[in-house]
């Protein structure tokens, strides 16, 4: 990270700023040129590391792309905020924002899906809102476990 004061080292403090993100971007390996795609997604830590969950049709290019290759970048971002500095005369952008790597895998498991389908709804909403279990089998779910994961964040001081 070239400006390693923007750096977010705690742990804890990269899982609250992905807490806050309404869209995780995931960028895929795909025909020779990067493919990224934003989705709703749900966060979870198991033992020390992030595992972000997924969901989507049954078929597309997401899902051809990960079967051909399970390895990705994600990003999220928030608190976003111009800030104009009238005495210099310019401006600048508050932000927070995470950036990590891993693998993808497909969930299965009718009960397992389910969670993950409960974990990433409890993003968005209060925990157990409630949804039709008769989704599960027409949604794909699959969760990216965190390989590596940097947190940035930028607030312009007060004065």
């Amino acid at each position: 990270m070239r400006r390693s004061d923007r750096e977010i080292k705690d742990f804890d403090e990269i899982v609250g700023v992905l807490k806050k993100c309404e869209v995780c971007r995931l960028a895929l390996n795909g025909d020779g040129y990067p493919y990224i795609v934003p989705l709703n997604f749900g966060i979870e830590v198991k033992e020390g590391t992030v595992v972000l969950y997924f969901h989507s049709a049954t078929e597309g290019t997401k899902l051809d792309l990960i079967k051909k290759d399970n390895r990705a970048t994600f990003e999220a971002d928030c608190c976003h905020r111009l800030v104009f500095d009238e005495e210099k005369g310019n401006c600048t952008a508050e932000y927070e924002s995470v950036i990590g790597r891993g693998r993808i895998s497909a969930i299965e498991d009718p009960i397992e899906k389910t969670a993950a389908l409960r974990t990433l709804v409890a993003h968005y909403r209060e925990e157990g809102f409630p949804f039709s279990e008769a989704v599960v089998p027409m949604t794909a779910v699959f969760c990216l476990v965190a390989e590596e994961i940097t947190g940035k964040r930028k607030f312009k001081k007060k004065s």
